[in-house]
Formats: C-alpha cells, structure tokens, sequence
C-alpha cells in the first residue's frame, strides 16, 4: 500500500491515506518506521484513533467484567462487533471510518477511493461514500474474503452476510485486485458478472531489499542459512524443517558447522516473541539454530546479504503465493522450500536457478533440500546467479505497482465517460 501511494503521487493525484494511529499498529503487530520514512512526502496521512481493545495488556484499564471472565468478554465483544459489520475482530470500526472519509471528501473531494483489505470493514467506507456521494472505488483484495487461502476451501456462501456484503461491494467497484492468478480466478469463477473487473496485481519485492551480489560462501567458517518472515507457522511445519536440518548436518560434511538463523515477527499482541514457535527454535540451539527477532526495512537487504541460502517456510498451497518469496527471489541466493508442492510459490519459483525445488514437507525431503541447497552455494556460477537475477526482476514492485496504478486511472476514466 505504500507503494500504491507513492504510485499515485507520482502520476500527479492529490493522496490521503487513512489509517489507524502508531500505538494502535504497536499493539498489534509493531511499527516499522524505516518503512513510514520511504512514504512520498506528499501523501496526507491521516490517523484514526482505533485500536483493538482485545490486545490491551494494561489490566488496570479492564472492566469488571472482563477481569472475572475474560474469554466470555471477548465472546461478547466479538458479538457486538459483528452486529456492525460481519467481521467480529474489526466490524466495531466501520461507523469511525465512514465518518473519516465522508468528511474528507466534504473538506477536499474524492475523485477515487482505493481500499485495501484487511481489515474487511474497510469495505463498508467504501461503500458509504459512493452511497452518498458516487464516488468511484476499486478493492486491493489481496489474499480475498470468501475464500480461505490456507485451506483452499471457500470461506462463506454468497447468501451470508459476509456473501451479501461482497457481493454488493464487487457489483459497483470498478477494478477489484487479487495477489495471485489462483485467487483471481476464484472471483472471476465466483461471480462471473464481474469477471472482468479482477486483475492480478503480485506484491513483488522493493529493489533497496536485494543485496550487492553475495558473499561467496566459506564452509570453514560455516555456511548459514537463513530465514525472513513471520514465525506464525504451524508447529508441526516448524518441527519437519528442524529435524530435516538436523538429518543433514549429520549426514554432509558442508553442514557439519553451519548455522540456521530465524529473523522476523512472531504474532500479535502480547504473543510476540513469546509463542511456541519461537520455544521449539530455542530448543534446537545446539543444531545452530536462532532466533533473533525482527529486522527493520533498512536493514532487510544488509541481512540477506550476510545469508548463504535461504529458507522460504510457508502455509497454504493452491491459493497462497507469500509476499517473501518474491524478495527471496531477489537476492540470488539458493532457496529451499518448505511448503506443500502445489503451492503459488512453486509456481513462481518454476523455472528458477538455485532453487531445490518444491517437495513434501517431511524430514526426508527437507534433509535432501538442505544438503543440495548447500552445494549449490559453494559451487553456483555467477552465469546462475545473472539467470535468477533476471527471472526475479520481473516482480520488481515499483514496475508492478506503476502498471497497476495507471491501469486503474485508465479504469476510472472509462468509468466517468460511461456514466457522463
């Protein structure tokens, strides 16, 4: 979304985004503000005052009734958010965020409303604006809402309430984005009277976070793997990567000494840095494992850069693609994959030098992985890494945003000269 913004700065439109404020974001999931530095300085922002009131941690500030039965206060919050809008973790936002845009498009009107989910209220904003002032607005989808991108199964029926709302909301956007082809031909196939409306608009990589060409690797020192990302995925998943480590240290002298580094986010709320995840990566301290916690935006590229190989662990299969893997694809650097074989990362990485292909995620599999990760970092040619280099620079985000943000302009104005 930053880049969207920037995007449309660049091709002259007047930009406000509306957001929640940083403590709000802090509770959550963190703030990174190496990132909030590289916003187009003439973006508005603007900063609502909305925070989720099941992440507070402050006792002090709980209600009597929460204090006595915590999980029943919960239910009930869950309950009354739902009562605004059919999403129970957020639906209690929707009345704040309809009054933000309604009065910014009173104070400076709105040509265009672009919103991003999640969270899915976001939509009924969308919506209340063009109820009343026909402003036109199109949907960043990303990952989609009636269907469950980790499951492959579809999330709601088109007579629910969530089913109700996207439908109303697909029938008057102009432009609706999805993340990948799979999720895009979920909607085209879904309501197939807006097919056309649905584009594929991948989240790609930023080019300040691929490294210099790569260290060239020293096996003496120890090889190190590394992995980026969010540490939310199941145990299980974590445990079948670990013990595959651990087969191939034992069995291929190349990794007899080398270290596997975790980096990244653990969860929400009070849960990060706490969860079970990031036990099970401490107990396998003595196979060279770590755990060392987030990496800011500005240091990204200094991190990958420090990394022989990496390790892309990711949930999902049919309709999940992960934005790491286009990043991961940037650096050049062999790329083990952890994830289910018919997976939208498999589909992105076909075709890629350096990487060990996709397989079942079992101690096996992993093990063979990791031993020809290894060699391919001590004996891959530059011509290999010239050859992932380009097959990455396709998914540059900045080129793919531009594209989508022109086409969407394009989409506006055949919008306007259809209704004047």
């Amino acid at each position: 979304m930053r880049e969207t913004a920037n995007q449309f700065a660049a091709q002259g439109w007047d930009v406000t985004v509306v957001t929640i404020e940083d403590e709000s974001w802090e509770l959550d999931s963190g703030v990174d503000h190496t990132l909030s530095e590289q916003v187009d300085p003439r973006v508005n922002v603007v900063k609502l005052p909305l925070r989720r009131e099941d992440l507070e941690t402050d006792i002090r500030g709980y209600s009597a009734e929460r204090a006595v039965d915590p999980p029943q206060w919960v239910k009930s919050l869950r309950e009354r958010n739902a009562e605004s809008f059919p999403e129970p973790t957020f639906g209690g936002w929707r009345g704040a965020l309809e009054e933000a845009v309604l009065r910014l498009h009173r104070e400076r009107p709105a040509d265009l409303l672009l919103t991003s989910c999640v969270p899915y209220v976001s939509l009924a904003a969308a919506w209340r604006l063009w109820e009343e002032a026909r402003v036109p607005y199109a949907v960043d989808f990303r990952d989609g809402w009636s269907i469950d991108v980790i499951d492959g199964n579809i999330a709601f029926g088109r007579d629910s309430a969530e089913g109700r709302w996207e439908e109303r909301i697909l029938g008057s956007a102009i432009s609706l984005w999805t993340v990948n082809d799979p999720i895009a031909e979920h909607y085209r196939g879904h309501y197939p009277e807006y097919a056309d409306r649905v584009h594929v608009v991948r989240n790609g990589y930023d080019a300040d976070s691929a490294p210099a060409r790569p260290h060239r690797p020293d096996p003496d020192s120890g090889l190190v793997f590394g992995y980026l990302g969010t540490a939310t995925f199941p145990t299980n998943l974590l445990r079948a990567v670990l013990e595959g480590w651990h087969l191939a240290r034992e069995r291929e002298p190349l990794l007899a000494n080398a270290r596997f580094e975790f980096r990244g986010h653990t969860g929400n709320g009070s849960q990060r840095g706490t969860n079970r995840q990031v036990e099970i990566l401490r107990e396998a301290a003595s196979d060279g494992v770590s755990f060392g916690g987030p990496v800011a935006k500005a240091d990204v590229a200094a991190t990958y850069g420090a990394w022989d190989a990496l390790v892309l662990i990711i949930t999902g299969g049919h309709y999940m693609t992960s934005g790491k893997v286009y990043e991961y694809m940037a650096t050049g650097l062999p790329i083990v994959s952890a994830h289910a074989a018919d997976h939208d990362a498999t589909n992105l990485l076909q075709g890629r030098p350096l990487w060990t292909g996709a397989h079942d995620v079992d101690s096996e599999s992993m093990a063979a992985s990791f031993v020809k990760a290894a060699h391919m970092s001590v004996e891959s040619t530059d011509e290999q890494y010239a050859a992932a280099m380009t097959h990455a620079h396709q998914f540059a985000r900045e080129s793919i945003m531009a594209a989508a943000v022109k086409n969407l302009i394009s989409e506006l104005q055949v919008r306007k000269g259809h209704t004047q």
